[in-house]
């Protein structure tokens, strides 16, 4: 009988800390702008990317390993620059490219993001 009283209080207590466990972050579109600000001159004026630029690149890249992530990723993104004046579509579809990093999408203002896996 006492064995079955600890098995149910240890049951517990494992329910109690699996509750209590944080949950993963979702990626927010303040993580994505801080990563891409480096970025924006090279967006809007071409030439060297910066290697603060890149890093944000593949930082972000990184990050976004699921689905609700790199859709996130991707709305984030577009949002961004269709508030931000300037930006030149070729570069800004090019940035993962001219970074070395392969993305699941294409950066454009007509990606739909819910196609995202």
């Amino acid at each position: 009988m006492a064995s079955s009283v600890g098995l149910k209080v240890a049951c517990i207590v494992v329910m109690c800390m699996v509750m209590g466990a944080p949950l993963a972050q979702a990626i927010t579109c303040g993580q994505v702008a801080s990563s891409v600000a480096p970025c924006i001159n090279y967006l809007k004026t071409g030439g060297p990317v910066p290697p603060p630029c890149c890093n944000g690149v593949r930082t972000l890249n990184n990050a976004a390993k699921t689905t609700p992530d790199r859709q996130a990723t991707c709305n984030c993104l577009i949002s961004a620059a269709k508030g931000i004046p300037g930006l030149k579509p070729n570069l800004v579809s090019g940035l993962p490219t001219a970074c070395g990093v392969n993305l699941p999408f294409k950066i454009s203002t007509s990606t739909n993001c819910a196609n995202i896996k």
